[in-house]
């Protein structure tokens, strides 16, 4: 069996994987992790590489056993129950997963965040900082993506640059959270209207519990995000319920934070394109994981977290 260091050697801001699966059971067999689905009359076994993954959703008719939930707390692997297509997460409508249990993760990112997190303005600073590195995301994803470019995602388009100027504006009159609260969600709003007009939906409303593709790669895209950003969390040792934005009683909160420094820019017009190209949910699936390695989001979401933690100098604005 290989030994816990040997799963160790690939930093979990580096790592290629997530996996949703769906009618199969995942097991340990032989010192591998392993999923059997059936075809026919013969089964089939497939090897899960722990050591290079994040995230598992297990969907519907899944079931896991107890030596396989060990080898993937010893690789660090977040571990979510799901709905067919990987959404909703289970457990109500809260961003639950299960997380390894490690009394060896660092300690210095805790305590830089609840330094400054019982400062309500400080928790305002980092709450716009993560906005700022959300656009500078955006664009810097947009600018460099030539699929997205060749699908009209354009941030030269004027209907962006006016978006974007309102964004900044706005963002500079807020003074409370619940003020940057809004302005995110006005800002995407004007984001799911350019993308619809890009891929000619124009009849487009954003609803969770609608049957259409593009709401359900939304849906299916935005948990994708949720795992990477509870694997950022649970790997700095930072609970999730230290939100600066999204509340400070609502459970999971700082997941949604996190997760919407990247979904703006990859999941959302990903969504769209795919929706208007038919695509199917697995096609959409690795689309992302494609976009997510592409612009490097993990490495983005660490780095992001990791500056907030550490900040020292809170009189800046900006990071």
């Amino acid at each position: 069996m290989e030994q816990l260091t040997d799963l160790k050697t690939i930093l979990h801001s580096k790592r290629a994987n997530i996996y949703y699966l769906e009618k199969c059971r995942v097991m340990q067999k032989d010192g591998r992790v392993l999923y059997l689905s059936e075809a026919g009359k013969a089964n089939q076994y497939w090897n899960i590489p722990i050591a290079n993954t994040t995230v598992i959703l297990l969907g519907i008719g899944t079931s896991i056993t107890q030596a396989a939930i060990r080898m993937l707390a010893s690789a660090g692997v977040l571990v979510g129950f799901c709905g067919g297509g990987g959404t909703p997460l289970l457990m109500a409508n809260e961003v639950e997963w299960l997380t390894p249990q490690s009394e060896y993760r660092p300690t210095e990112y805790l305590q830089g965040w609840v330094g400054f997190w019982f400062d309500e303005d400080k928790r305002f600073i980092a709450a716009r900082i993560f906005q700022q590195a959300r656009i500078n995301f955006l664009l810097t994803a947009w600018e460099k993506d030539r699929d997205l470019k060749s699908a009209g995602f354009n941030v030269s388009d004027s209907s962006i640059v006016a978006a974007l100027d309102t964004f900044n504006t706005r963002m500079e009159q807020a003074t409370t959270s619940s003020d940057l609260l809004l302005i995110e969600a006005e800002l995407t709003k004007e984001l799911y209207k350019y993308a619809a007009r890009q891929t000619k939906q124009d009849f487009f409303s954003r609803d969770r519990n609608a049957a259409d593709n593009a709401n359900a790669f939304l849906n299916h895209g935005n948990y994708l995000a949720y795992g990477l950003g509870a694997t950022t969390l649970w790997v700095l040792g930072i609970p999730h319920g230290f939100a600066v934005m999204h509340g400070k009683t609502r459970r999971g909160a700082l997941v949604f934070d996190i997760a919407d420094l990247i979904k703006d820019a990859l999941i959302l017009p990903w969504a769209f394109i795919c929706a208007q190209e038919n695509a199917s949910e697995q096609a959409f699936r690795q689309q992302c994981l494609q976009a997510f390695a592409s612009h490097k989001a993990l490495d983005f979401m660490f780095n992001q977290v990791k500056t907030v933690a550490l900040k020292t100098d809170w009189e800046e604005v900006s990071s």
